[in-house]
């Protein structure tokens, strides 16, 4: 089947919510080419969300059937291909890894290192979709924005400081985590600019917001930083951001989401590859430490998280400063 035809198209999203954004140039060159098609994502449930966000896809939620022309699997798991096969969807495209080849019929040679986003579009152009922009966006309309105006207020901001968010969480491990401590310290530094942080994440993440605070505490006497953390889904966090001059930021999905927003993001990367994930564009820089054992990919450090911990408060809040 030509990537032209068929009307019914289903595209299985990436597990994670980083990956799931950085996946979103990739989609948007399969939408632009099937204008008249129906596209749906199959996400799990957890990113789902993400896509109210995507103009012309419908979403369903952790479901892949037979119901379907053509699937794109942009997961490179096995189970992701033996899925589309026991469904019977007639056309499984993907790239041949993970021992899946035999059950695909396109399968494409995955390519060697490039960004993520690249990697994407790669695996789409080699199946007939001519690549557009490789920058992720999302769209935050002005209801979504007057509704987290509204969360905000109701939390203490006055509708007129700037704001900075800080996303002190990374869902992949404790090794991808700037400490808490300095992510306190650079919220006092903030607010002595008159810029009041705004503190994002999931559940999660609340005990490290709880350090986070505590650290301000130490710092000043000033008006602490606004939490939000577990408050927001994944459409309420990105309209958060969008009121937000800059996010500082780990190696996590928050990073993406904020990037796709428009907001200026300060990345700090210890053990993974910021050649591979970080935000794309000129808006954004990344902070890192160089170290011997960088990056190692690994979900706790071994040794005494040097990548991270040498990392200076100094550095990070001079880089954030540019944004706002």
């Amino acid at each position: 089947m030509n990537a032209q035809s068929g009307p019914r198209l289903l595209v299985v999203a990436p597990n994670w919510l980083g990956d799931a954004v950085m996946a979103l140039p990739a989609i948007a060159d399969v939408r632009r080419a099937r204008r008249g098609a129906t596209i749906t994502i199959a996400a799990r449930p957890s990113i789902a969300p993400l896509f109210a966000l995507v103009p012309d896809v419908d979403v369903s939620a952790g479901t892949l059937d037979g119901a379907h022309d053509v699937v794109i699997l942009l997961p490179n798991s096995f189970h992701s291909a033996w899925l589309a096969y026991r469904a019977r969807v007639p056309e499984r495209w993907g790239y041949r890894t993970d021992w899946r080849g035999g059950l695909l019929t396109r399968a494409v040679p995955a390519p060697s290192r490039m960004h993520q986003v690249e990697y994407y579009q790669h695996l789409t152009r080699a199946l007939g979709f001519a690549s557009g922009p490789s920058e992720p966006t999302l769209t935050v309309g002005s209801l979504r924005r007057d509704a987290a105006a509204a969360l905000l207020a109701n939390a203490g901001w006055d509708g007129r400081s700037r704001l900075a968010a800080l996303a002190p969480g990374a869902a992949y491990g404790g090794a991808k985590r700037w400490p808490p401590a300095s992510f306190g310290e650079l919220a006092a530094a903030l607010s002595a600019d008159g810029v009041r942080s705004v503190v994002v994440g999931s559940a999660a993440d609340r005990e490290t917001a709880a350090d986070v605070l505590a650290a301000f505490r130490l710092k000043t006497d000033a008006v602490p930083p606004i939490d939000l953390t577990g408050a927001t889904d994944l459409p309420a966090l990105a309209a958060v951001l969008s009121h937000c001059r800059a996010l500082v930021t780990n190696d996590s999905g928050a990073m993406h989401v904020g990037a796709a927003v428009g907001v200026p993001v300060t990345a700090v990367f210890g053990p993974t590859d910021e050649t591979a994930t970080r935000p794309l564009g000129d808006a954004h820089r990344v902070v890192s430490h160089d170290v011997w054992c960088r990056p190692c990919m690994l979900r706790e450090c071994p040794i005494d998280h040097r990548c991270m911990r040498r990392i200076g408060v100094g550095v990070v809040v001079d880089a954030a400063r540019r944004s706002l």
